[in-house]
């Protein structure tokens, strides 16, 4: 989706020639923390040895950041006509800032039980005056033919010599890039107290050697940020240290302390407190894992083969069947099938499905490739959608008139509650008709409430229903829900007036964010984007198949 986003801003950038200068380019750069040090930039030679360390080209980290600087331009062009009228910014003001405290009983539909089964002649009666409600949707079947990778690999027997050649071509792989954290202690100085500074930070080492703890000591003395920290820059973060200080890392062993390091603005001691060298794992140590991807590849490669080779003499031939039969490959039929459907133990994503409703009767489709291996449909029947019979719906329309009755008997019973509330607490009246008692201390509208989720006519209530009034029953999705308001909290316009300029820019920028996702639905369906799941599938199966088929 990231990819796809990108891709349609950067067309649209060329359209209304957007650009990003070098000036731009390095003004972002400079603006990166991990560039900075005691707020100013490293300089250039700090800025490629961190981009180096980290395996990033200069080249490719700046046209990354002239991307991220044109698709931000572009968006602010797009959003740049956004504007707030007062009753939006006060209406929203109110949404964030208001709020009710509330109790509640709820009684879901599902907690009625009917006393007796609906008799046969209600269900149809109810069938009759809802027909309009009940069809069956156009569905597609196919002829086709399937290779899960999981039967092909069971006829693999792998040798030694596949395993080490394969861990020989793949040796970066298996390379565990090794582990250097580091701690630091930092005096600073300026030229007034350089001597003394020295003379505290020997002291220091002195401890040090004599057995003091590092953390202990950093703790005490040290004036860097990571002080509270015992002076653990950890495992990442010591990279943006001086190349001084880098320097004398590298000559250092696990457990090792530097001497004193001057630097411009003060002397600094380091320690190893962990290094691993990286290492090539051991071929025992990855002799599963390898096992498992060359299986994988393996089987792909024989389910392509396989598929390519089906396809060729089935177009040849002018029929899957055909084709099928002149190989010896085994040829079934999906049945019918709705859009999306799956097929139990070969496409769990419906994709199988979704292809036959872009095929023309009697098309044969491209190799469609799912989770379970890759295969080829060719499309055989359509039945269109058409009214549904009775008895081909009977136990849908049941469970609907079942749930109706439920709903009914279930509005009975909380209009009685209502009725007793005069007399008696709503947390009493819960545990008297077996219903679930709930609070809420400050409910705002749009809000979650317990079961219910949002819902509009609750938010209308808690802010007019006069207060220890109990409202009539209302209804939600599973059930009916009847609410007391015990206190609210209002805001005024004088409120606003206070945060205004706070308001206005935050409720701006989330206007902004929702016109700008807008257009970008619009924009996908102007230039007709749609993925191709079933190559997705198959690139995404190539990829992780390289690391022994981890998902």
């Amino acid at each position: 989706e990231q990819i796809i986003q990108q891709t349609l801003l950067s067309q649209k950038a060329q359209e209304l020639g957007i650009d990003a200068s070098s000036e731009e380019i390095r003004e972002k750069i400079i603006a990166y923390p991990i560039f900075q040090k005691e707020g100013k930039f490293v300089g250039f030679e700090e800025y490629k040895r961190i981009l180096e360390w980290n395996r990033i080209s200069i080249s490719k980290f700046e046209e990354s950041l002239k991307k991220e600087i044109i698709l931000n331009k572009v968006m602010k062009v797009l959003t740049a006509g956004i504007t707030l009228t007062p009753e939006e910014l006060w209406e929203n003001y109110k949404n964030r800032n208001e709020s009710a405290k509330m109790e509640f009983v709820i009684l879901e539909t599902e907690k009625i039980e009917l006393k007796e089964e609906p008799l046969s002649s209600e269900i149809k009666e109810y069938f009759e005056k809802n027909k309009e409600k009940y069809e069956i949707p156009e569905k597609r079947e196919a002829a086709f033919v399937f290779f899960k990778t999981e039967d092909i690999k069971a006829g693999i027997e792998l040798t030694d010599s596949e395993i080490e050649k394969y861990y020989k071509e793949n040796e970066s792989q298996f390379k565990d890039p090794g582990r250097l954290k580091i701690s630091r202690i930092f005096i600073p100085y300026d030229e007034k107290e350089k001597k003394l500074v020295l003379a505290e930070a020997q002291g220091i080492l002195e401890k040090i050697k004599g057995g003091e703890d590092f953390g202990d000591l950093a703790k005490k003395h040290s004036k860097d940020n990571k002080a509270n920290n015992a002076g653990d820059w950890g495992l990442y973060e010591w990279q943006t240290l001086s190349s001084g200080e880098k320097t004398e890392i590298e000559k250092l062993s696990e457990g090792e302390t530097s001497g004193t390091v001057e630097l411009e603005d003060g002397i600094s001691i380091l320690k190893i407190t962990e290094k691993k060298p990286s290492r090539i794992k051991p071929l025992e140590e990855v002799q599963e894992r390898i096992k498992s991807a060359v299986m994988d590849q393996k089987a792909r490669e024989m389910a392509e083969e396989r598929i390519n080779r089906l396809e060729k003499r089935a177009r040849k031939e002018k029929s899957l069947s055909a084709g099928a039969q002149a190989i010896g490959f085994e040829l079934k039929n999906t049945g019918l099938l709705k859009e999306g459907e799956t097929i139990e133990d070969i496409d769990s994503a419906g994709t199988i499905s979704t292809t036959l409703f872009e095929l023309k009767e009697k098309e044969m489709s491209s190799p469609i490739y799912t989770y379970k291996g890759v295969g080829i449909v060719q499309l055989e029947k359509v039945e269109l959608p058409r009214p549904a019979n009775f008895e081909e719906v009977e136990k849908e329309v049941k469970e609907e008139f079942m749930v109706l009755r439920k709903k009914e008997k279930a509005l009975e019973k909380m209009k009685k509650v209502k009725a007793e509330l005069k007399k008696a607490s709503l947390e009493g009246l819960a545990e008297k008709h077996g219903l679930e008692y709930n609070t809420a201390e400050e409910h705002k509208r749009g809000q979650y409430l317990s079961v219910i989720g949002e819902n509009s006519k609750i938010d209308e209530l808690a802010f007019s229903l006069p207060l220890k009034e109990g409202s009539e029953p209302v209804e939600f999705e599973e059930g009916y829900v009847l609410i007391k308001i015990l206190d609210r909290k209002e805001v005024t316009q004088e409120d606003l007036e206070k945060d205004k300029e706070t308001e206005k820019e935050n409720l701006l920028e989330s206007k902004k964010n929702k016109f700008f996702q807008s257009y970008m639905y619009k924009l996908r369906e102007e230039k007709k984007v749609n993925i191709k799941y079933d190559v997705f599938l198959k690139i995404n199966s190539d990829v992780l198949s390289r690391y022994g088929g981890e998902r």
